[in-house]
This record gives structure tokens, sequence and C-alpha cells, in this order.
């Protein structure tokens, strides 16, 4: 019993919190209305975890994955009052998540500096880049584009639905990270990394270069997340993006439980996102204080790591 419980706890945490709000919030919680607004609240971080989950397959970690979200919306959204069209603002912005994520990789992998404190200074950096572009204030208003913002508010009708435009996105992110881990030899060669990181450079696998790509890939995918919140919001402020890192490592750590190896996968993230997006929406439609949301999210973190903990450790 105790071996099933540690193997599938989080799965069963999970089902828990959908009998719960259920029953609670019988006439709201199980709509087709309601889960779509789910996914389109989650695209975000949807995107963000999927990012993170890549430089986690090598034992790393991104902090700065909210601090340069926040950069790439307000990059966007000044090129949008200097008069740049669409494609421009958001190259633009991809591009910032790229060679911040590339920067990243080469500070821990050529230089050796540890991921917790090269992400923590460049989570300084962006955050600081981010006030200076946007001057400490909301961009918004007639500055930005309304077929930028009507992005975000607009959907594809797919069997009756309005699937939100946001949550195709997040979809088609997740797909793509799932082939390029999961069904390449780049994905792989992450997961040797990850494993045993000498090994995998005796064996022939550039680990810097691996290393230095991963985390472009994360600052990318950040950069992409910050542009959706930015359509989402129509308008960019300088911490819209505080929340996404936490959240983004706790998906993952969350995923994490429910891999034999206690592995970064990608369908595991996507559980973790969809345990906190739904904890946070049936909370939330029972009006329950923000801050005790905060408690119980952590503790439900704190709980499914230690069992991920103990299962890891029984297997040894």
């Amino acid at each position: 019993m105790l071996k099933f419980v540690l193997r599938f706890g989080t799965l069963i945490g999970f089902a828990i919190i959908l009998v719960v709000f259920t029953i609670a919030l019988p006439e709201s919680f199980l709509t087709a209305r309601n889960w779509l607004n789910i996914s389109q609240q989650l695209s975000m971080l949807t995107v963000v975890a999927a990012g993170m989950t890549v430089v986690m397959v090598m034992g790393d970690f991104d902090l700065s994955v909210g601090s340069m979200a926040t950069l790439a919306g307000v990059v966007a959204a000044l090129l949008f009052t200097l008069g740049q069209p669409i494609e421009v603002a958001v190259g633009a912005a991809l591009l910032i998540g790229l060679l911040g994520g590339i920067f990243n990789g080469i500070m821990v992998s050529v230089f050796g500096i540890l991921p917790f404190v090269a992400t923590l200074a460049t989570l300084t950096m962006f955050s600081g880049a981010a006030f200076i572009v946007s001057g400490g204030k909301t961009i918004s208003g007639r500055a930005i584009p309304e077929a930028f913002g009507a992005f975000a508010r607009t959907g594809v009708d797919i069997g009756g639905f309005i699937v939100p435009n946001l949550t195709i996105v997040a979809a088609l992110v997740l797909v793509v990270t799932w082939v390029l881990l999961e069904q390449t030899p780049f994905g792989r060669r992450l997961y040797a990394i990850g494993g045993n990181i000498e090994a995998a450079h005796l064996s022939g696998v550039r680990v810097r270069r691996l290393k230095i790509a991963a985390f472009a890939l994360t600052g990318l995918s950040a950069a992409g997340a910050g542009l959706l919140y930015a359509s989402r919001v129509a308008s960019a402020n300088p911490t819209q993006g505080s929340g996404l890192m936490l959240n983004a490592i706790a998906a993952v750590f969350l995923g994490m439980t429910m891999s034999r190896q206690g592995e970064p996968r990608l369908l595991g993230t996507l559980m973790g996102v969809l345990i906190l997006g739904v904890l946070d929406n049936g909370l939330t439609q029972m009006s329950v204080d923000s801050y005790v949301r905060q408690v119980l999210v952590g503790g439900i973190i704190l709980i499914a790591v230690a069992l991920g903990s103990i299962s890891k450790t029984r297997r040894r």
C-alpha cells in the first residue's frame, strides 16, 4: 500500500482535488467554460515550465525565467510605442530571450558558475533592465496594437468550443518540447548529462554546447511566455512575470514525483502545472484568500516532493 501511495501519490492528490472542488462547486467547476478558462490562465506557466524542464533534465535550473518574461514583455511594448510592427516587436523580444538564455548557458558551462549563482545574478540583471526599459511604469493604451491584444482574446472553433489561442500556443510548445526531449538524440544526451555528467563527457557528449542550447531554449520559452502575458492584458509592466519562476520550478518538482527514476519528464511537468492551476482556480471560486492559497500550494509541493524523496530512497 505504501509503495502504491509513493508511486502514484501525485495522481491521487490531483484526483482528491478534483473530487473536492466538484462537490464544493457543482455548478461551475466541471464546466467546459471553466476548463477552457483554466487552460488559458495556465498557458504562460505551461510555456515557462516546459522550458524549465529542459534545463532541469540536466540537473540545472534557471531562476531568471520570470524576469526574462517580464523583460521580453516590456521590450515588445516599448517597440510598439516607437511605432514598430508586431513582427518586429515580437521577434526582438524572442531574440532577447534567446540571447539571455545563451548568456546563462555560457556562465554555467564555460565559466563553471553554479546555476543558482549565475541565474540569480541574471534574474537581478533582467529585472533591472525591465525597469530601465519601461521607466518603472506600465506601458499600455493606444501604443499596444489592437491585433496584439486581440490574439489572447480570440480562439479557434473546435467542435463547437472556442479554444483560446493562448491554449493552442501552449499545447504546441508542449508537443515540440516533448518530441525534443523524448524522441531526439538531443534529449537523450540531456538526460545522459543529468544522469552522470562525467560519464556523458567521456562518452563523447558535448556537454558545454548542450548546456548552452538547453539554457537558450529556456530563455526563449520565458520570452514567449512574457509575450503571451502582455497580449492577454494588453500591457506590460516591470513586475508582471515575478511569480512564474517559483511556479515553474514547483510544477517540474511535482512532475518528478511521478517518474520511476525521479527525473523531470514533460508529461509529469504538465501534471504539476494542472495541479497548481486547478487548485488556484477552485480556491479562487471559493473566495479563499490569496495568502491562504499560497500556504496550501506550498504545503502540497512539500508533501509531493517528500513522497518522491522517500520513494527514491526506497528504490536504492
